[in-house]
């Protein structure tokens, strides 16, 4: 029967009466809170159950029970503070909520609110109060084990880190810092701890160095924001003297062409002072002939030999200490034929460290210019040149009609590169006026732009021998004069020429001197030599009004306004 029903119903017969103090009986005898307090709105009538007291971190299962005007009710549960309740099924009382961690007895008020399919509703509340159950915390200790060494062995004077950082409370309140404090303490063996600090998440310390073999034991405390404590213990095993070795590293395996510098960049170290000084030997275990520069130096360097096919080499760095430990390794360098080369080097051979230049190898610092390529297999007297030229650079003079000048005082006129087969004008003194002298200077124009800006005719600023100074009437000239008995001579890529500039100068002129005279006269501003190709900076709508240059008196390359002064130096051959 539905008692709610009979509040609403004729009251006739006196039984109904009666029954409906019976119903209200039921949910009194039942109902939540202290007193065990009910609500009955409209015709709703809620008990929330009984007041409880659970603990942390513990899933607790709210329930309760609701009449209404309809069989339909709908079950809705608060809490004050907040928590977060599992509700799945609204049409059933029946929820879950976990205890939260606390560090002291905390209550919460749920309140059921239960609501009817006529829309009446009514509610009521249950305290919960959740006790603290603390859980201990877990020390833990890790030590990095030495490669080749058993676990928890070490040798004399290493320095080690014992790390309690991973020691945990699982029901902490504060799961970024779950450990309140750590406290460290050596428990056996020789003392190491001596002006050490013991109170941090890791302890640093020197391993004794003892004639004999010897243990160390230390304990950690951790203690948790609940006053709770875990202790964890570990014990080294400390070599002695005799039994700690000396360590070695030979560096990187790498590979080099022959003629270039292998970088021998060896580390050795004891840990023990009484075995020093160390003993070095560099050896290579391949061929004995090859040239290693100082082998009882640890970073020193060899020269790569000249091979037809790959090479592979091993080096040995040997290492002994005072007490006759020997220890020793290795590393594998692959030597390669020389390749074909289609450019020059850069003429540098000089090495840096991160602050200055410096004469010697520098072992730290590997892979540099100086280290590699032409210019250092010509210093390692390992190239052949068809020519003569500084550094890497191989070239050959020319005379008027284009045969081989051996001996250059005789006079030429061109100059062959024997590495990209180019061939080049060659300038003539300031002081001359004929058609090749350096004091000329030509602004950049173009007759076959594709398109482009071709520059103009004549400017002001220029200065030749001839009646416009610009780059297209000074090709034509040169051609129709035939330089050393050739006719095809144009203006170079840019690629073409940075190829002739000579990086390792430390003063003068940016080329090789010797083979390219009267590059200019003056070294106080740029000089700037002309390149075929325009640049995309200076652009005016789709016209490129700049061309590419390279100046000699520092190397470096920029755009110039085709009406610029610039000088011009002629190639021919190779594309």
């Amino acid at each position: 029967m539905n008692i709610f029903r009979l509040i609403n119903a004729p009251m006739k017969p006196v039984r109904h009466f009666i029954v409906l103090f019976f119903g209200i009986a039921i949910f009194q005898g039942c109902s939540g809170g202290s007193g065990g307090s009910n609500s009955a709105i409209g015709s709703v009538l809620v008990n929330a159950g009984a007041d409880q007291s659970v603990s942390e971190q513990t899933e607790v299962t709210l329930t309760g029970q609701g009449a209404g005007e309809t069989d339909a009710l709908t079950f809705s549960w608060s809490v004050a503070p907040s928590l977060d309740i599992t509700h799945a099924d609204t049409t059933v009382a029946t929820a879950i909520f976990t205890a939260p961690i606390t560090t002291e007895v905390v209550s919460y008020t749920f309140t059921l609110t239960v609501t009817d399919g006529e829309g009446n509703s009514g509610s009521d509340t249950v305290e919960y109060l959740i006790n603290p159950v603390n859980v201990l915390p877990t020390a833990y200790i890790e030590v990095v084990t030495i490669d080749d060494f058993n676990s928890n062995v070490f040798p004399a004077g290493y320095n080690i880190v014992l790390d309690g950082s991973e020691s945990d409370d699982p029901d902490t309140a504060d799961e970024s810092n779950p450990i309140a404090a750590y406290s460290w303490q050596q428990t056996a063996g020789e003392s190491v701890l001596d002006n050490i600090s013991t109170l941090g998440d890791t302890l640093t310390f020197n391993t004794p160095i003892l004639a004999d073999a010897n243990t160390i034991t230390f304990a950690l405390t951790v203690t948790d924001d609940e006053g709770a404590e875990d202790t964890e213990t570990i014990t080294l095993n400390i070599q002695s003297i005799q039994q700690t070795l000396p360590t070695a590293d030979a560096g990187l395996d790498h590979e080099v062409f022959s003629g270039e510098s292998i970088v021998l960049n060896g580390l050795a170290n004891t840990t023990v002072d009484s075995s020093t000084p160390l003993v070095i030997n560099w050896v290579s275990d391949t061929l004995d002939s090859v040239y290693i520069d100082s082998a009882s130096s640890i970073q020193t360097f060899a020269i790569a030999p000249l091979v037809t096919e790959k090479l592979t080499l091993t080096f040995t760095l040997e290492v002994e200490d005072a007490v006759a430990n020997f220890v020793k390794d290795s590393i594998t360098v692959n030597i390669l034929p020389l390749p074909i080369q289609p450019l020059n080097d850069t003429g540098v051979i000089l090495q840096a460290t991160s602050t200055t230049v410096a004469t010697g190898h520098q072992a730290d610092y590997p892979g540099q210019d100086g280290q590699r390529g032409q210019d250092i297999i010509n210093s390692n007297d390992i190239s052949t040149k068809a020519g003569r030229g500084q550094q890497g650079f191989d070239f050959t003079a020319l005379d008027e009609i284009g045969d081989e000048v051996d001996d250059i005082s005789l006079g030429w006129r061109c100059v062959r590169d024997n590495i990209t087969g180019l061939i080049w004008e060659v300038k003539t003194a300031v002081t001359e006026t004929d058609l090749h002298s350096s004091s000329h200077s030509y602004n950049w124009y173009q007759i076959e732009d594709d398109g482009d800006y071709s520059g103009e005719e004549s400017v002001d600023e220029t200065s030749c021998s001839s009646t416009n100074c610009n780059t297209t009437e000074y090709v034509e000239e040169v051609n129709e004069a035939g330089l050393c008995n050739f006719r095809d001579w144009r203006l170079p890529t840019h690629d073409e020429l940075l190829s002739i500039v000579h990086y390792g100068k430390d003063d003068g002129q940016m080329v090789d001197t010797e083979y390219f005279p009267n590059t200019t006269e003056s070294l106080g501003t740029e000089v700037w030599y002309w390149t075929t190709e325009s640049s995309a900076d200076g652009m005016s709508g789709t016209e490129a009004h700049a061309s590419w240059a390279i100046d000699f008196a520092s190397g470096n390359d920029n755009f110039l306004l085709k009406s610029t002064a610039a000088r011009i130096r002629l190639v021919r051959a190779g594309r």
